[in-house]
């Protein structure tokens, strides 16, 4: 009777370890081989849906990318005398919601079409920024160009970024780098925008401007957002299966610690270079397009190089750059030669927190639990930005 309990046991233990190799080693050919009708990877189509996904990121998330512009504004002019602490929580929350709600949106793109998902984000996301055009008060802010407008870019984030994913096989990385920089360029042209908007007809009707393209431009560009692959259903909100798998945990831990300091010089350069340094005004638009333009060129470069090199390999590379960049640069900066060599630096590397995190958790767990899978990893982003 001991043998034939032992004998029973190992074949449970031999069931769970089947379970969770199938959980952490599922692959892009294993999800091709379920359905031979699928369209094929690699395809014009494919990388039109990649281009889908680099507009609506640019018009979503570079707006984010080009906050420090108006936290500039915020803690200069329109409020003089809240305290910079107080007006940082605006990009907090902003990045916080951005990516706590990224398990919403994974749990919309399972159940719904994504079009749809990216369509309700731009009308959230555009609707939050003529919410905040309409505040007097920081409070306000914090609800509206914070809290809102992060929800609504986090329903056009998640599935942009899944799709690109969806797609490719042999240029994975590099199409997924491609369609992340969208948010680069976004925030290179909006954070000239957004000055010449603000000095010209005030931040207020800078805010309504950016809600209408927002608005406009998204659901424009969602129609161009089919997915590949039907996604799988999961049974509860929370994939407790990767909760227990040993890779994703240290992947989320990995990403609290890096993707917490991640949007720091985004928001803090700009006027960094205006309240430390003594520019004028027009320097903290520069450092933010500096920024998002070095990003530009990171995403792409290390996202080709990551094709041949390994996602994971080119990930760890690029959190060693960003930490000399900080450490080594912009702690000791009392310069705008070497704040602008800082932010270069940080800008081209950046980049890979955002768009080889998706391309690392594809190759780990399989492009069909991609979204829900995704979601729950942007929550350690969410984390890392609060703390």
């Amino acid at each position: 009777m001991e043998t034939k309990a032992l004998d029973e046991k190992h074949q449970d233990d031999a069931c769970s370890q089947d379970t969770s190799d199938k959980l952490s080693h599922s692959t892009v050919l294993a999800d091709d081989a379920d359905d031979d009708k699928l369209p094929p990877p690699d395809s014009a189509r494919g990388w039109l849906v990649v281009l889908g996904s680099f507009l609506v990121l640019m018009i979503g998330v570079g707006s984010v990318n080009s906050f420090g512009v108006y936290m500039q504004e915020y803690q200069l002019n329109a409020f003089p005398t809240t305290s910079t602490s107080m007006i940082s929580w605006i990009g907090c929350l902003q990045v916080a919601s951005l990516n706590l709600f990224g398990i919403a949106a994974g749990v919309l793109v399972e159940r719904f079409d994504p079009r749809a998902v990216i369509a309700l984000g731009s009308v959230i996301s555009g609707g939050a920024l003529l919410a905040a055009s309409a505040c007097e008060t920081p409070l306000g802010l914090l609800l509206t160009h914070g809290l809102l407008f992060g929800v609504g870019i986090s329903f056009m984030l998640t599935p942009a970024i899944s799709l690109s994913a969806q797609w490719m096989v042999r240029y994975r990385a590099l199409a997924t780098g491609i369609a992340v920089a969208g948010g680069s360029m976004g925030g290179m042209w909006m954070s000239f925008a957004s000055r010449a908007m603000i000095e010209n007809v005030g931040w207020q009707w800078s805010l309504r401007i950016t809600g209408l393209v927002t608005l406009v431009a998204g659901c424009a560009f969602s129609p161009l957002m089919a997915r590949r692959v039907a996604v799988l259903r999961r049974e509860h909100i929370i994939d407790f299966a990767a909760m227990n798998n040993v890779r994703f945990l240290l992947l989320f831990a990995a990403i609290i610690c890096s993707g917490g300091g991640y949007p720091m010089p985004y928001h803090f350069q700009p006027s960094y270079a205006v309240v430390v340094l003594g520019k004028d005004g027009a320097w903290g638009t520069n450092i933010s397009s500096i920024l998002n333009a070095g990003s530009i060129v990171g995403r792409l470069t290390i996202g080709f190089a990551a094709d041949f090199t390994g996602p994971l390999n080119a990930l760890l590379a690029s959190v060693v750059v960003l930490a000399i960049s900080v450490l080594a640069m912009w702690l000791p900066c009392n310069s705008i030669g070497l704040l602008v060599a800082s932010t270069l630096l940080y800008g081209f590397a950046s980049g890979s927190l955002i768009s080889l995190v998706p391309v690392v958790t594809a190759n780990l767990f399989g492009i069909k639990r991609l979204p829900s899978i995704l979601g729950l990893l942007y929550v350690s982003y969410a984390i890392g930005a609060l703390l």
